[in-house]
């Protein structure tokens, strides 16, 4: 199977999951050298158009390219081994977005802060029960949450636990 065809059957997974299940969000979970991790979330308060995501990423430098100005304020765009991240100097709470290609070239945008804040104890129990075809289903907090390995880190889609009857 094609990196593509893996790519979009992912993606069509976590949308089914969306779907079936009223998914409130999905993480990007990247542990960090120093231990610890960094949560990316898939909705925060930046929003950039596509046109001004892909604008951008051309101006992309390792010590961070020219400041120009956005639909967001003032931005500044760093490449780096790990991925292209955008700084939005002027956001209040996510200030800074990374880009994520896909095999089929597609861009996703994720962000710094978002609606859901876990515990890191409650982001280890997700790493760790991540599988690169999806681990099992697990129950963290109040959320259910199935999780990926990925080339970014793990990918978690989380949705609200059904309430007991």
């Amino acid at each position: 199977m094609d990196g593509c065809v893996r790519i979009v059957l992912l993606l069509v997974a976590l949308l089914t999951l969306s779907a079936a299940h009223a998914a409130d969000n999905v993480l990007l979970i990247q542990l960090q050298a120093g231990g610890g991790f960094r949560v990316w979330h898939t909705a925060g308060e930046s929003r950039l158009s596509d046109d001004e995501i892909t604008e951008l990423e051309v101006t992309a430098r390792p010590g961070g390219g020219a400041v120009t100005q956005t639909s967001a304020g003032p931005a500044r765009v760093f490449e780096s081994a790990e991925g292209v991240t955008i700084s939005l100097l002027e956001a209040k709470d996510d200030k800074t977005l990374l880009l994520d290609r896909d095999d089929c070239n597609h861009v996703r945008v994720w962000h710094s802060a978002g609606a859901t804040n876990l515990s890191e104890e409650q982001i280890t129990d997700i790493f760790i029960s991540a599988l690169p075809g999806g681990g099992k289903r697990i129950v963290v907090g109040d959320y259910q949450v199935k999780a990926f390995v990925t080339k970014l880190g793990v990918t978690a889609a989380l949705w609200q636990v059904a309430a007991k009857k």
